[in-house]
């Protein structure tokens, strides 16, 4: 070959690459990810969800894109913020961190597949129309959190059985909050307990609502299930114990910060598999074929350092029957 046309061939392999390149990308499925929560908070389910793209043949960077959206707990942003996926636009969108993300995505679309990871009954919340046939474009997994309220007050109250009152803290601007409200107090009232209900939507209020346990000297908190409050974590943890006060928790990320006790789902084997589930809807697989899964497996997770820092003796029964116990 003459040295001219070598360099016309080489000219011409610079142009094309790029190009090729470009399609590549271009070609290349791009899940929408929208969270109630923030990143800060949710790293390690991340890290779950990426795991089941993975397991199901997608790698972010390789062969997926991920866009994500973070509300930061502030449920208001999230219409906006699911607007902006469907804009852009992405082949699924996966909503986490409750029920307000997975509205938000359903309000935005009705073509675009949702893979879901609430906390109630989407059949309620009109998000599928049957567990085993959701239709439409949304499925996912009900985590069960709301549900989980008076279990959770249960457990407070075995390990307080003296107090007459015990405090429930709930986010007034949660979708669940009306049905978490009347679950708690319908379990109060079989159990003979007086519910001092604490409302929270902001940081501000948080700190008032502790206030408020120490001034009128009740005896334990049960923080409901909710992404605001997941996303202050650290700053619940910190009043509690600051006020001495027994709280109960919904996710074992709390007791693991240093919290009393929690009892809920493994969140890391829910993000995986609505990882599992978001691979699936790109290989092709429609929502509406694809059940909605609920958990099987439940823990409740003690903190011993902590309950010691209370000047609390954790009954026998109560710890026996803990799934995990942090020394």
């Amino acid at each position: 070959m003459r040295r001219r046309d070598f360099i016309k061939v080489i000219a011409g392999s610079a142009v094309a690459w790029p190009l090729a390149v470009r399609a590549q990308q271009a070609a290349m499925p791009v899940i929408g990810y929208l969270s109630a929560r923030s990143p800060d908070d949710t790293a390690h389910l991340v890290v779950a969800f990426r795991k089941g793209l993975s397991e199901s043949g997608f790698v972010e960077g390789q062969n997926v894109t991920i866009e994500y959206r973070w509300a930061l707990g502030q449920h208001d942003q999230l219409p906006a913020l699911a607007l902006e996926l469907v804009q852009r636009p992405v082949d699924v969108i996966v909503s986490t961190g409750g029920e307000s993300a997975a509205l938000a995505a359903k309000r935005a679309t009705s073509t675009i597949p949702i893979a879901f990871v609430i906390g109630s009954d989407p059949v309620i919340l009109r998000l599928a129309a049957s567990y085993n046939q959701p239709g439409g474009n949304a499925t996912g997994i009900n985590i069960l959190t709301a549900a989980l309220e008076p279990k959770r007050l249960g457990i407070l109250h075995q390990l307080v059985p003296q107090a007459e009152t015990i405090a429930a803290l709930l986010n007034p601007n949660f979708p669940s909050y009306e049905r978490q409200l009347r679950d708690v107090q319908e379990a109060a009232r079989a159990m003979g307990l007086k519910i001092h209900v604490l409302r929270a939507a902001t940081d501000r209020e948080i700190d008032t609502a502790f206030e408020t346990v120490a001034q009128e000297h009740i005896a334990a908190i049960t923080v409901a299930a909710d992404p605001f409050f997941d996303t202050r974590r650290d700053k619940l943890v910190a009043l509690a114990a600051r006020h001495a006060v027994p709280t109960m928790y919904h996710f074992r990320e709390f007791a693991a910060a240093g919290g009393l006790m929690s009892y809920g789902i493994d969140l890391r084997d829910t993000y995986r598999q609505i990882g599992v589930y978001a691979g699936r809807i790109l290989r092709g697989t429609k929502p509406a074929n694809l059940p909605v899964l609920q958990p099987t497996k439940f823990e409740f997770v003690i903190n011993l350092k902590t309950a010691k820092a209370l000047g609390l003796t954790i009954p026998s029964g109560i710890l026996s029957t803990a799934d995990a116990v942090i020394e």
